[in-house]
């Protein structure tokens, strides 16, 4: 650590010193407070230079937490992928051709109020990024990346630079969650896909990927002790396809591909409705009193687990624990929504005894709004889709909740009557529908404080590829990552707008087919 700070502030000394004898560059005026940054920072404060990111410029990083290395590895790998730079990280030369740094911190401020607020300090020849924990630190490169421009200057000097406005940014999210959910159950999608959609969630500060694991079309995810899940099970999705599944390696690459991004993965195994593909494979799990069929339809409510029957808690019981063993997160979704054909009495019976076999296997419950007609523990958090009642009776007894309202945050649903995909028994949602509405306030009766975050669940009827899942989710989930940030008060559809249409290049760059929604004055 001591050798590292001593190597920073030797860097700093030398390039003082360089600075008396190379002609100093006359940037050209910037103001950081109107670049297009989303989400919106909590404060930002502009000092009308430049800090020229170039071939010269050098990353340090602190010793103090290896992790804090490896954002500054991530930066250093999607500055490459921008601007074709190859800049050295931790580099122990004092060479001349040293003359800006980036510093990423590891800092103790008191001012860093949340374990994901970091501030940001530009000036002409150093950047600081400090933040207490490596999460707080990548949240702040994700801001860092926007600011460097996609062209760089020629003119200054005789290499290239990318000049980043000068100032300080101050930032910390509203809410601790920030989710999206990926329904891969319906129609299936590959750890290559779903490694490409967190990438784009990474980079609007999203920190959580909710995965809908199991559906009545199809269960996709391996469990050793119970193998016909997946020969079975996993062979079926919506429309007659071929259907697949993760095995616990390609879950295991998924799990440590977000912790590298600093999201968690929160795994659903739907119960005790929604359980079709696994009483297919298993009949002896079955409860509705009617033969197993594969089912590769949409309608909902037909299918429920045996809720008196031991062997079906024997069988979540092997399922949550192998699936709780690979999921590090604190989180383990039981789903719980459209038990329609569940005697309630069945149901809550169900829900009370599963919230036992998930605090057994070292996981909080987490479940659809539905599951609070239950007597469940404070510790479990509730998840609003459509029943305002069952959260706030949650939220009276200590439940934190999620609000994932249907009618505003379904990224199933169409934009609008040209739609080629999605549903519409929410209602259309447009980007400004999206956008326009204040999770603090959603929920009459509901306390801030009893608001974990929210979530923008993505269903995939009737979509089965990356580039039909881009088309419902963008642009709609960058309005929904600045909600989940940004306070009230930077929330501005107007404002916001005009900052979405600078997120083009981007989504060019990473090939994301959104929709290109008339609302928004598209370059």
């Amino acid at each position: 650590m001591l050798s590292r700070i001593v190597l920073i502030f030797t860097a700093i000394l030398f390039m003082a010193a360089c600075q008396l004898e190379k002609k100093e560059i006359i940037f050209p005026k910037t103001d950081l407070s109107k670049t297009a940054l989303i989400p919106k920072p909590l404060k930002t404060v502009s000092t009308n230079s430049a800090f020229g990111l170039s071939k010269n410029t050098v990353i340090y990083t602190s010793s103090t937490d290896s992790n804090f290395e490896q954002v500054g590895q991530f930066l250093l790998e999607k500055v490459k992928l921008k601007t074709d730079l190859d800049i050295a990280i931790n580099t122990s030369n004092s060479e001349e051709s040293i003359d800006r740094f980036i510093y990423i911190n590891q800092s103790d401020s008191v001012d860093l109020k949340t374990p994901e607020s970091y501030q940001l300090y530009i000036k002409k020849d150093s950047i600081f990024l400090n933040a207490k924990t490596a999460a707080g630190a990548f949240r702040g490169i994700q801001t860092l990346r926007q600011l460097i421009p996609e062209k760089s200057n020629d003119t200054l000097t005789d290499h290239p630079l990318w000049l980043i406005p000068t100032g300080k940014i101050l930032d910390e999210p509203k809410f601790e969650y920030r989710g999206a959910m990926l329904d891969v159950a319906r129609h299936f999608f590959t750890v290559e896909e779903v490694k490409k959609y967190m990438d784009i969630l990474a980079y609007y500060k999203y920190n959580v990927l909710h995965l809908h694991l199991s559906d009545d079309q199809g269960w996709r995810i391996e469990i050793k002790s119970w193998p016909k899940l997946t020969q079975i099970g996993g062979a079926t999705e919506v429309g007659g396809g071929t259907g697949g599944y993760y095995t616990q390696d390609d879950y295991t690459e998924l799990v440590e591909y977000a912790a590298q991004r600093h999201i968690t993965i929160i795994p659903e195994i739907d119960m005790p409705g929604h359980t079709n593909a696994a009483s297919l494979s298993y009949p002896i799990l079955n409860g509705n009193g009617k033969k197993v069929k594969a089912y590769t339809g949409t309608r909902v409510g037909f299918s429920t687990f045996d809720a008196r029957k031991d062997t079906v808690y024997s069988f979540l019981d092997d399922v949550i624990r192998e699936v709780a063993s690979l999921s590090p997160g604190p989180y383990f979704h039981i789903g719980g929504d459209e038990s329609h054909v569940t005697k309630k009495r069945d149901y809550i019976h169900f829900v009370e005894k599963v919230e036992k076999i998930v605090q057994k296997h070292g996981k909080q419950m987490m479940g659809w709004n539905e599951i609070a007609q239950g007597n469940i523990s404070a510790s479990t958090v509730t998840q609003l889709w459509n029943e305002p009642h069952n959260a706030l009776k949650a939220a009276k007894n200590g439940s934190k909740i999620v609000l994932s309202p249907g009618e505003k945050t379904y990224l199933d649903m169409k934009y609008d009557s040209l739609s080629k995909f999605g549903l519409d028994w929410a209602g259309l949602i447009p980007v400004d529908v999206a956008y326009k509405w204040n999770p603090e306030t959603y929920v009459e009766g509901l306390s801030i404080e009893s608001i974990l975050g929210i979530e923008a669940p993505l269903w995939s009827e009737t979509i089965s590829n990356s580039e039909e899942l881009e088309y419902l989710a963008f642009p709609r989930a960058i309005g929904y990552a600045e909600l989940g940030w940004s306070t009230s008060e930077n929330c501005n559809w107007e404002d916001y707008r005009e900052r979405l249409v600078r997120q083009v290049p981007f989504l060019n760059r990473m090939n994301v087919n959104y929709y290109p929604t008339k609302l928004v004055d598209w370059e």
